[in-house]
């Protein structure tokens, strides 16, 4: 026998699903008369997605490094998306926390194997010359990254070492902005002057960035794993996919970024620097900005030789 409901059944659904937002069922079933089937290519938006890639030169390889790009972009979203979930949850619990923390984690084990695909899909000279038609821009404005740091941890974890003694949760958001670990990477270290590229971030950003981080501020994947029973904070499988997350997204994800960098940047063509004017090496290496999720969650030791041996 069918597990599908009968025609009755289907109809009765319908009324009340259509009654419950005060909507005639008669006309949404006539609508059905006009409406056409779904396809693949429709439900997709492929042509769409597939007309996004444009070149601002003649050489192939750039073609690799947009869509490469866009790519990560999409997978940026379905991390949010996930971690949405999680910051939205009433009652979050071990196995719904567990799950969407390793949902997220895959994505980022994906992004981190998948930059073998910049370091060896591009010819070299190719890159070193389309690069030239990027500056000012950078990955460093990828909002939604920054997003993701936003909700992923307490705002303290992201401020610059060099300012977290004068700043605690009464801080402003506006204050605690200025002070974000990668505004080192958009200024001047002699005059503090904005590079820019920060400036074009800034003035693009900056007012969605100060909303997102007062909603997370008390939603974050830190804060809302504080909020668990005492018991499930200890929870073994909780806080190995904690830790994997923490580590995925702050040392292999960067580190496999910073060696794509590396392998352009330092190939001997071009002048070494980054195409927004950034000191990418101490900006994207775990052992200079130290970016950590959740610190508790990890040994003294530990936390001392963050990055060291990579």
């Amino acid at each position: 026998m069918s597990d599908q409901p009968n025609y009755d059944e289907i109809i009765k659904a319908l009324q009340e699903k259509y009654e419950k937002i005060d909507q005639d069922t008669d006309d949404h079933l006539y609508g059905l008369l006009y409406s056409k089937p779904i396809t693949y290519w429709d439900y997709i938006q492929t042509d769409a997605l597939l007309n996004l890639q444009i070149q601002r030169t003649t050489l192939p390889d750039e073609m690799v490094f947009i869509a490469y790009h866009q790519i990560n972009e999409l997978i940026f979203k379905m991390i949010l998306w996930e971690i949405s979930q999680v910051a939205e949850k009433e009652d979050l619990d071990v196995t719904f926390f567990e799950s969407k923390l390793m949902r997220v984690s895959r994505y980022f084990d994906m992004l981190s194997t998948s930059f073998n695909i910049m370091r060896e899909g591009m010819d070299v000279e190719q890159y070193m010359k389309f690069r030239y038609t990027l500056t000012p821009a950078s990955g460093f404005q990828s909002a939604q990254y920054r997003l993701i740091e936003f909700s992923s941890t307490e705002l303290i974890n992201l401020i610059d070492y060099r300012f977290r003694k004068d700043i605690d949760r009464d801080t402003p958001f506006t204050h605690a902005f200025e002070h974000l670990y990668w505004q080192a990477a958009g200024k001047d270290h002699k005059t503090g002057k904005k590079s820019t590229l920060l400036v074009n971030f800034e003035k693009r950003y900056k007012d969605e960035f100060l909303r997102f981080m007062e909603t997370y501020n008390t939603t974050n994947l830190w804060t809302r794993f504080k909020e668990l029973p005492e018991k499930d904070q200890k929870n073994e499988e909780l806080v190995k996919a904690m830790r994997h997350y923490d580590y995925t997204v702050n040392v292999s994800w960067v580190m496999a970024h910073y060696n794509a960098a590396k392998h352009y940047i330092d190939s001997g063509i071009g002048d070494g620097e980054a195409t927004g004017g950034s000191d990418w090496k101490k900006y994207m290496h775990p052992k200079y900005q130290r970016r950590i999720f959740f610190p508790e969650l990890w040994s003294a030791e530990e936390l001392e030789n963050w990055g060291n041996n990579l």
